[in-house]
């Protein structure tokens, strides 16, 4: 079920829903705002749990009230905010996806909820709405399409009716246009990270390269961008020999997908460029990995996923600038004409590599994409990948690894991150670790070992932006989720599609 969120004026003691959602921030002993009113109509009763002990205002905590018909609301929730000191949008997202998940388990189909954070929380009414829209609707996301009863084995007290509506609920009538503006991006955003989970979450057997370009087709054709799918023959034409060197092991045909918005064709320097890699399943090729929890490797094309939402998301919003997005969708098999270690591959512009490894297939596709993105004249560069494990091993899940030949493009996507929710650390890309790539037959190997895994897969990448202002993402920790809290799901997360909507947005705003 598809959830829609509105916004409306009046009075949450007097609006009738089944569940009413207020805030506390912890610390708080005597409730004000809409939490006050509703606590005053409620005759002190939250007043009263505060005293006892009971409601803390944690983050997180949740404190579910019946109003026994003393408010035209069932129920009252009243979701913890932390400290009022460590306050932001991302509080309002994970308490947005919290109390959707809990309301939703207790069987109800649709609440109201006051604007967290707007007021006394510090918050615009535009930024609060997002943020709540984002949270709500990301954190009732469910992938149930191979459920044969369309039941949900992670949580069996899940209802399939699922949240049909959520009312944001506002005294200041002169607010609600912010309130709405801000549910609409956050809406567009949600809906397109959704998508990008959809594609990770999907098998392999169904979300093969020829599957992410008709995707890609039917984005284009839902938000007016332009497509471009290139085949093997004229990957090979270009001189793509990266890329098809991955590719033809596998029977699956390879497909570069380009995706391209002219929001500022009158200036196409103008420009912006987002690279995915697309690897559908990677079985490491000749270079096999070991069996177990091999099948997560479906999950290898999670950037070109949140490239592919990330165009959505763009052309929905229409910022003034040229955003491309490129992406390099091919299996990783070991067939009889796969590559072999020891093999010599030549990219696009002429540079060659040595096979090391056939496991470190991703920055072979890359290099292609970031040589094609550089010959349509694209200055400034983001490529997204799962791209190594020792990325897994310094970050963890918490945050994503961030590498690049560009100070400025890095910090404009931190401050793209600082409004998202989405976590960026920056990993340093100095010139000894150049040697590590260093190949006795070739320009380059594509592995230099155990040491700076992360790093020397990026310095590999550097070769191929050139002189473009680029940045290397690597999502390897933070594409899937193990739990569910906030507005993330347990399984992928759709990370970074917000972030890379977000840059266009503020590029395009000259922010």
């Amino acid at each position: 079920m598809a959830t829609r969120i509105r916004v409306t004026a009046g009075d949450v003691t007097e609006f009738p829903t089944p569940a009413l959602v207020v805030n506390l921030f912890q610390g708080v002993t005597q409730p004000g705002g809409g939490t006050g009113a509703v606590d005053r109509a409620l005759s002190g009763a939250i007043s009263e749990l505060i005293a006892d002990g009971e409601i803390k205002g944690k983050l997180g905590e949740m404190t579910l009230l019946h109003t026994m018909g003393r408010i035209p609301a069932n129920r009252v929730v009243v979701a913890g905010l932390g400290k009022s000191g460590d306050f932001d949008t991302a509080a309002v997202r994970r308490v947005s996806g919290d109390v959707a998940r809990f309301l939703r388990r207790k069987g109800v189909s649709e609440y109201a909820t006051i604007a967290h954070g707007a007021g006394i929380g510090g918050l615009n009414a535009s930024e609060s709405a997002q943020a709540i829209a984002e949270g709500t609707l990301l954190g009732l996301y469910k992938f149930d399409t191979y459920r044969s009863n369309g039941t949900d084995n992670q949580d069996s007290r899940e209802v399939d009716a699922g949240i049909g509506e959520v009312t944001i609920v506002e005294r200041d009538a002169g607010a609600v246009n912010g309130l709405e503006a801000g549910v609409s991006v956050g809406t567009i955003l949600a809906e397109s990270t959704m998508l990008a989970r959809d594609l990770v979450n999907h098998p392999a057997n169904v979300m093969t390269p020829t599957k992410m370009a008709e995707t890609a087709q039917q984005v284009a054709a839902e938000v007016g961008l332009e497509l471009d799918v290139m085949d093997r023959d004229r990957m090979g034409e270009h001189g793509m020999g990266a890329f098809l060197g991955v590719a033809q092991g596998s029977e699956e045909p390879p497909k570069l997908i380009v995706m391209t918005y002219r929001g500022d064709p009158d200036n196409p320097q103008n420009n912006l460029g987002l690279v995915g890699k697309g690897i559908t399943f990677d079985t490491g090729g000749i270079s096999l990995k070991p069996a177990a929890n091999m099948e997560a490797m479906k999950g290898d094309m999670a950037g070109g996923a949140s490239v592919i939402a990330a165009m959505r998301a763009i052309g929905s919003l229409k910022p003034r600038i040229n955003v491309t997005g490129l992406i390099a969708a091919t299996e990783n098999m070991p067939g009889g004409r796969a590559q072999r270690p020891g093999d010599v591959v030549t990219a696009m512009n002429g540079k060659t590599i040595e096979v090391i490894n056939t496991d470190a297939e991703g920055r072979l596709v890359l290099a292609d994409a970031l040589c094609y993105a550089r010959s349509l004249g694209i200055t400034r560069l983001v490529d997204v990948a799962t791209l190594t494990g020792a990325i897994v091993v310094t970050l963890g899940k918490a945050c994503t690894g961030m590498m690049g030949n560009s100070s400025k493009l890095a910090r404009d996507l931190g401050v793209a991150g600082e409004r998202s929710g989405e976590r960026f650390w920056e990993l340093p890309m100095l010139e000894d670790y150049r040697d590590l790539i260093r190949s006795d037959v070739a320009d380059m190997k594509n592995s230099g070992g155990r040491q700076a895994g992360s790093i020397t897969a990026a310095m590999l990448l550097r070769e191929f932006a050139e002189d473009a202002d680029w940045v290397h993402l690597d999502i390897a920790g933070t594409s899937t989720a193990s739990s569910s809290k906030g507005h993330l799901v347990k399984g992928a997360t759709g990370v970074p599609t917000r972030t890379l909507a977000q840059l266009a947005m503020n590029l395009a705003d000259g922010k």
